[in-house]
C-alpha cells in the first residue's frame, strides 16, 4: 500500500490535496461531498474582517474612521446583506465538524489587526482545526510605506496568537521588496504554516461599455511557476509548513509542488472547471508516479528537488534564466 498520508498545521491528513476557500467550502453539504471525493482537508470560505468589525460596531457609519478600510468596502456592504454573517460562520465551522472527519480550517481575509481578532477565538470554541489568515494587504495602496504594509502582517499575527492556541497558518502574496526574508521573518513569529501565494482581484476592460470588469478569476496552469519557485526556494530553511497555491491544475502540478517541498496543496480552480471527483484524478497521477519512481510514501520525494537539496541549486536563480534566454528561438 502506498501511503499518501502528510502531516500540516501538526494534523494527520490523508493525502495532500487540500481545498482552498471558495465558494466550493461554503456549506456543509460541499464540505460533505468533497470529502466523498478524496479531499484531506478544506478551508472553509473566508470571513471577512469588515463584516466582523461591521457586526461588532452594528453597521459601516462606525467604519468611516478607520485608516486600513478600503472604500470599496461600503460598496459591498450595500450590494450584500452581510447581518448574522458571523454567526452563519461560526454555525458552518461546528455543523461541518459533525459531519465530516477530515480537518476543517477556518479562514479570515484580513487587512489590519484591528478588534476583529478576538473572533479567533470564537472559532476555536466552534470546534475548528486550524485558522489561515489570508492578509490582504494591497501594494498599491500609497497611503502607506512599503515598511508599515510589512509591519502589519506582523501585527495581524501577534493580535491573533493572543486569542487563540489553534494551529494558525499565513497566506501572502510575492508583492515583497526582498521576498525571501519576509518569508523567512513571518515563519520565526511562531505560526504553523505559510500558504504560498493568494491571488489579488484582477481587473480587465469592457471595451464596448468603457467599464472595469473582473477578470481571471480563476487560476490557469501557467500561474504555476511562481510559486513553484518559491516553496523550492523556501522548503527546509523556514520554520512552518507550507502550503503552495495557484495555478495547480492536475496531479502532475501537485507532484512538483511537493517535490519543491510543499507538505500540501491548496486546490480550487480546477475543482471548479472540473468537478468533485476530479480530487480523484489529482490522487490517481500521485500514486502512478510514486509506483514508477518506486517510492512508497509522500515524504520519500517531498522537498527532494528543493534549492536546498537540488543537486544544481542555481537552476532556480539568474544565472539558468541567461543560459535559456540566449539559447531560446521562437
Amino acid at each position: 500500500m502506498l501511503d499518501l498520508t502528510v502531516k500540516y498545521l501538526g494534523l494527520e491528513l490523508k493525502n495532500p490535496i487540500v481545498i482552498g476557500s471558495s465558494g466550493l467550502t461554503d456549506s456543509v453539504e460541499k464540505i460533505v461531498e468533497l470529502e466523498k471525493n478524496g479531499a484531506a482537508a478544506v478551508v472553509i470560505k473566508s470571513l471577512f474582517e469588515e463584516e466582523i468589525i461591521y457586526e461588532m460596531e452594528e453597521g459601516t457609519h462606525n467604519m468611516t474612521g478607520r485608516a486600513v478600510v478600503y472604500p470599496e468596502t461600503f460598496d459591498y456592504m450595500d450590494e450584500f446583506p452581510v447581518e448574522d454573517s458571523v454567526r452563519k460562520y461560526l454555525r458552518l465551522i461546528r455543523e461541518s465538524k459533525a459531519a465530516v472527519s477530515i480537518p476543517i480550517i477556518a479562514s479570515i481575509n484580513c487587512v489590519s489587526a484591528q478588534k476583529w481578532t478576538y473572533f479567533a477565538k470564537e472559532i476555536e470554541n466552534a470546534g475548528a482545526d486550524a485558522l489561515e489568515l489570508n492578509a490582504f494587504i494591497l501594494p498599491s495602496d500609497m497611503n502607506r510605506t512599503g515598511e508599515e504594509n510589512e509591519r502589519l502582517y506582523f501585527d495581524i499575527i501577534e493580535e491573533v496568537q493572543k486569542h487563540t492556541t489553534l494551529p494558525i497558518s499565513l497566506k501572502i502574496s510575492y508583492y515583497f521588496s526582498n521576498l525571501a526574508q519576509m518569508i523567512q521573518n513571518l515563519a520565526d513569529t511562531g505560526i504553523q504554516g505559510l500558504t504560498l501565494f493568494n491571488r489579488f482581484y484582477s481587473p480587465d476592460f469592457d471595451l464596448e461599455n468603457l467599464s472595469v470588469i473582473p477578470s481571471f478569476v480563476l487560476s490557469n496552469s501557467n500561474d504555476l511557476p511562481i510559486s513553484l519557485r518559491w516553496v523550492g526556494i523556501m522548503a527546509e530553511r523556514i520554520n512552518c509548513d507550507i502550503a503552495a497555491s495557484t495555478g495547480i491544475h492536475d496531479g502532475k502540478a501537485a507532484i512538483k509542488q511537493i517535490l519543491a517541498g510543499a507538505n500540501v496543496v491548496q486546490v480550487v480552480s480546477a475543482i471548479y472547471k472540473n468537478g468533485n471527483s476530479y480530487i480523484g484524478e489529482f490522487l490517481n497521477e500521485i500514486e502512478i508516479f510514486m509506483k514508477e519512481q518506486e517510492f512508497n510514501s509522500i515524504s520519500d520525494f517531498k522537498g527532494k528537488l528543493s534549492q536546498s537539496r537540488a543537486v544544481d541549486p542555481a537552476a532556480y536563480e539568474r544565472v539558468q534564466f541567461m543560459k535559456h534566454f540566449r539559447s531560446f528561438q521562437a
